[in-house]
């Protein structure tokens, strides 16, 4: 007999406050994640020269390819030679809009909290073990949080301490998530 999802209403809720709680301590306290992002010795004519352009919100490669084709083209690999190869995230002008951003941000912890759930209550039976439950969720929590991050740095050239450092997060959340699920898991 598996868990009822609706059984586990508590431990979603809780677990989404509680992450997001932690991912604030993260990010306003710990601040690890501040050296994500480098700073540009040259950053007002970078923005300038990106304005000029006028590109929409969007994600941008450069140089761009469209096809694996272009690969092949000689004025292509000049241009990669040339340099530099990136990615920019152009966002909305104007500061964000934190209200949106931290609502994202719980919607984004209560649908991945949700989905370990699910995933949970098909591998577990009610009445488990408290350390069955934990290590169970714990590792689909850090799968939901943290594995994701991994092509990031394969494509697109994220530094893997960033990474590691979005791992260090996975493993925070997952914990906090897994001690929710297994202090709350249904008994037989």
């Amino acid at each position: 007999m598996n868990v009822s999802l609706f059984a586990l209403w508590l431990p979603i809720l809780l677990g989404t406050f509680l992450a997001w709680i932690a991912s604030m301590v993260v990010h306003m306290a710990l601040k690890y994640h501040n050296h994500d992002y480098q700073k540009l010795d040259n950053e007002e004519a970078v923005m300038d020269a990106i304005r000029d352009g006028s590109p929409g919100k969007g994600f941008y490669g450069f140089p761009r390819v469209i096809d694996m084709a272009d690969y092949k083209d000689e004025a292509v690999l000049a241009r990669f030679d040339k340099g530099p190869v990136g990615f920019a995230i152009i966002g909305d002008n104007g500061m964000p809009n934190m209200g949106k951003l931290v609502g994202q941000q719980v919607s984004f912890f209560f649908i991945g909290i949700l989905l370990i759930g699910y995933a949970a209550s098909l591998a577990l039976q009610p009445g488990e073990a408290y350390f069955d439950v934990f290590r169970t969720v714990m590792t689909i929590g850090f799968l939901a949080f943290g594995w994701a991050s991994v092509p990031y740095s394969i494509w697109f050239g994220i530094p893997w301490a960033m990474t590691g450092r979005y791992f260090i997060d996975a493993v925070i959340y997952s914990a906090i998530v897994a001690g929710c699920f297994a202090g709350f898991w249904p008994g037989a």
